[in-house]
């Protein structure tokens, strides 16, 4: 949302990027309501607050993660009576319907929280008052495609000159491997976890770092440093840690759902690991310097000409001037 807003405006579009809550990563917006340093009392009247002042300032409201101003969405019903134009952009567990996804993929865990009808609800509500919605992947549109009207794919977007690209050294033979999870329950960890301890077993040369709960520039400067990303081994798709890695120059560990492989596009240099795989392929990428580079000079190609902001934002202003 925040790298998006910066290259709408570059582009033209006065866009405003506002969080609720503050994030525990420190990502910084453009605006900031803090609601979660609030009385509960107190959130209500900030909310309704902002919505009023919202409506006067902006024409077109972009929703992330199913939410809207208000936990019951009442506000839809406000933005509608105000000649509002809407938008909601799904990002991963808001839409990742459990029953579906187990029968897709094997591997997957979905957060509890996020039960089938809660799901089905939330979206019935949304696509009542809104034609578009956009994902970042095709292992959620999957979910959705039969909800909207209209469902774009857009991959999610970074701003890659912020990145400054470190590539593997193809003489290093003892690299540094890094695992960066949002949700270690979501994301596989204990099998990524597992793999280390089995190929140091083993003998190989290898160091590793976890990085959880640290700021986002912090988490940044640690995958600079790296010389592997793995991402994630369950959800079927590749998501922003394996982005900011290509953009870095490395070579990214991901588990890419075989029946969606086909529909990326043909460069891209992720490599695909499962929890069956990630021992033999990880320690394949460990004994192959000269395949780390190479992979990761791939891997910054395809960031700029698949995730680059710019880019992106141009098919952004084709959908809000569709609306």
């Amino acid at each position: 949302m925040i790298e998006l807003c910066k290259a709408l405006r570059l582009k033209g579009v006065e866009a405003t990027s506002c969080h609720f809550d503050e994030h525990p990563f420190k990502f910084k917006p453009d605006i900031c309501l803090r609601l979660n340093t609030l009385p509960v009392q107190e959130k209500e009247a900030k909310r309704k607050e902002f919505l009023q002042e919202s409506i006067k300032q902006y024409d077109i409201f972009h929703f992330h993660f199913g939410d809207t101003f208000f936990p019951d969405k009442k506000d839809l019903e406000i933005l509608k009576q105000a000649g509002k134009k809407m938008i909601v952009h799904h990002h991963g567990s808001d839409i990742r319907i459990p029953s579906v996804a187990r029968k897709n993929n094997p591997y997957v865990r979905t957060k509890p929280e996020w039960t089938d009808e809660k799901i089905n609800h939330n979206v019935s509500i949304l696509s009542k008052y809104m034609d578009h919605a956009i994902v970042q992947d095709y292992e959620l549109e999957g979910y959705i495609s039969n909800s909207y009207k209209y469902v774009h794919v857009i991959p999610h977007t970074i701003d890659v000159q912020q990145f400054n690209p470190q590539f593997s050294q193809t003489k290093n033979n003892s690299p540094l491997i890094v695992h960066a999870p949002s949700s270690r329950y979501i994301k596989g960890t204990e099998f990524i976890l597992n793999a280390v301890q089995e190929l140091k077993r083993s003998g190989l040369a290898f160091r590793f770092k976890l990085i959880e709960g640290l700021p986002n520039q912090e988490a940044k400067n640690l995958l600079a440093k790296s010389d592997i990303v793995i991402d994630q081994l369950r959800i079927g798709a590749y998501g922003f840690v394996s982005s900011e890695a290509m953009a870095l120059g490395k070579p990214v560990i991901c588990y890419i759902r075989d029946d969606l492989v086909a529909k990326y596009p043909k460069e891209l240099p992720i490599v695909n690991a499962n929890p069956d795989t990630i021992v033999e392929v990880l320690k394949s990428l460990i004994a192959n310097p000269l395949k780390r580079n190479e992979l990761g000079k791939k891997g910054r190609k395809y960031v700029k000409l698949y995730h680059d902001a710019p880019a992106a934002a141009k098919k952004y202003i084709e959908i809000y001037n569709s609306l």
